[in-house]
């Protein structure tokens, strides 16, 4: 639909590049055998000086229209990039929350025997009970999440989900990130949205000269013109018919002013959306550099000591030192540190994402 504005925007331009229809008039009258007839085919001259004017602004409007549409295009395309990184980080959640659940039922079931076999009491048993329960619900809501996910994914590529093809795991943290200074030097050269309002600014400049210009005479038409009085079969008088709007009680003043304060809220809004251009470039930096630093973290730090823990009490599971539920609790510390750092993973692949489309104009609504 929005392709079908490029359409619509050259018609007006092809439209401006062309010369008005002439007019053709006539007057018709008679009485008692004598007539009165008058023709004239007239043309609007005045047509011809502004129709360059005309035609150089409908060009700078479908330049803008043309950067619009762009803007709309990469709009859709940051909206399906977020969808789909969610839609992976759906995948690896219900992926990793499957083996915890098939993990938690199988603690669960040796909780069961071991008090069957008076080994345990009620009160463990129980807190394995739980933990299984908070597994099935974790599990559902991973499954729920992820069919959210692929058909939001779905609806912004219109195809079926069973066409989708998606990745299991999100993609790793880069090695390194750039400085904010390199995202700044290129902004307002690709900002589409800030092309697109110089532009319109540029247009309505040239809309104010071309009022200026017309403020006192917008009419001049003038053609050739014949009349007959008197008897039908009599000669024509020929001549030149002319008309024009003569300026007695609108010179123009109103139409001047209007253009005047349209073009000044066009630069102070290009103005703004300078401010704002930059504004959202630093903010969506800091989204990602922060969003960076706290998945490395988790990645290199909180993970990694997880898991040791876990090694280190299967040691001594081994030797017998601790019970097999300590080791099940410390599992459970390992599945939270897991899941929060596929969630801030995808949190910072979105980041990226709303920085890099921070950098070519103003996303029209933010993705989930």
């Amino acid at each position: 639909a929005s392709f079908y504005q490029l359409g619509i925007s050259e018609a007006d331009v092809v439209q401006a590049g062309r010369l008005p229809n002439p007019k053709f008039s006539m007057l018709y009258a008679r009485n008692n055998g004598d007539y009165k007839i008058e023709q004239a085919l007239t043309f609007n001259i005045f047509s011809l000086i502004t129709m360059p004017k005309m035609l150089e602004i409908e060009r700078s409007n479908f330049e803008k229209t043309k950067q619009s549409v762009a803007l709309e295009v990469l709009n859709l395309a940051h909206e399906t990039r977020l969808a789909y990184f969610n839609a992976v980080a759906a995948n690896e959640r219900l992926s990793y929350s499957e083996q915890v659940k098939q993990s938690a039922e199988a603690s669960a079931e040796l909780a069961s025997r071991m008090v069957k076999a008076g080994n345990w009491n009620a009160l463990e048993q129980a807190t394995e009970q739980n933990f299984y329960a908070d597994a099935i619900l974790e599990y559902a809501h991973a499954k729920n999440q992820q069919t959210s996910s692929l058909e939001a994914l779905s609806r912004l590529l219109a195809l079926p989900v069973d066409q989708l093809i998606i990745e299991k795991r999100l993609p790793d943290l880069p090695k390194t990130i750039d400085e904010l200074h390199a995202y700044e030097k290129t902004a307002f050269e690709r900002r589409l949205d800030l092309q697109a309002m110089r532009l319109e600014t540029q247009a309505l400049a040239k809309q104010l000269g071309l009022t200026k210009t017309t403020r006192f005479i917008n009419v001049l038409e003038i053609g050739p013109a014949r009349v007959l009085e008197g008897r039908r079969g009599g000669p024509y008088k020929k001549g030149v018919d002319i008309s024009f709007e003569l300026p007695l009680f609108d010179w123009g003043g109103a139409k001047v002013a209007k253009a005047e304060a349209t073009y000044m809220q066009a630069v102070n809004r290009t103005a703004q959306l300078a401010v704002n251009a930059q504004s959202e470039i630093r903010e969506a930096y800091s989204r990602y550099q922060t969003n960076y630093e706290v998945a490395k973290y988790y990645r290199d730090e909180i993970v990694p000591l997880r898991k040791k823990v876990l090694q280190e009490n299967q040691l001594r599971y081994n030797g017998m030192l601790i019970s097999p539920f300590e080791l099940f609790a410390d599992a459970r510390a390992q599945v939270a540190s897991v899941n929060s750092y596929i969630a801030t993973l995808n949190e910072f692949w979105l980041a990226q994402i709303k920085l890099e489309m921070s950098l070519t104009g103003s996303a029209s609504k933010e993705g989930q």
